[in-house]
């Protein structure tokens, strides 16, 4: 096992920055999960799903390339903390997390290809000799 440098400067800002991010995300998908379309609002429109499967992903992917493959979980895991801390146990104690099947897919679509880039990173790392994980 190799013991890696410690973070500079730029790496732990540039972290916080990603994190800050994930949580700004994690929001703006909770909070506008619940829109509908149509003149009186009848059909769901969970778009938000859709910039979660792009953004969340590219955050981790981000961490592994300009922070180090063993940080990429900390967006991963900033945006899951956001989602089910402020979707169960919202402000006022309200539930915000919708409690249907657009809740699923924000789940599934943003944390599912998000939790793959993140082994997939750590595997090449792995593979690479373990630098720096």
């Amino acid at each position: 096992m190799t013991v890696s440098a410690p973070l500079t400067r730029d790496q732990w800002l540039m972290l916080v920055l990603l994190a800050f991010d994930a949580v700004v995300l994690a929001l703006l998908e909770l909070f506008f999960l619940p829109l509908r379309l149509g003149p009186l609002g009848e059909v769901p429109f969970p778009i938000t799903a859709v910039v979660g499967a792009v953004t969340t992903p590219w955050l981790v992917l981000t961490a592994a390339k300009l922070v180090r493959p063993g940080l990429s979980f900390v967006p991963l895991l900033v945006w899951v903390l956001v989602v089910f801390g402020v979707g169960l146990f919202g402000p006022g104690g309200d539930v915000v997390l919708v409690q249907d099947w657009r809740a699923l897919l924000l789940l599934g679509a943003s944390a599912l290809p998000a939790a793959l880039v993140l082994g997939g990173g750590l595997g090449r790392a792995a593979a690479k000799g373990g630098a720096r994980v």
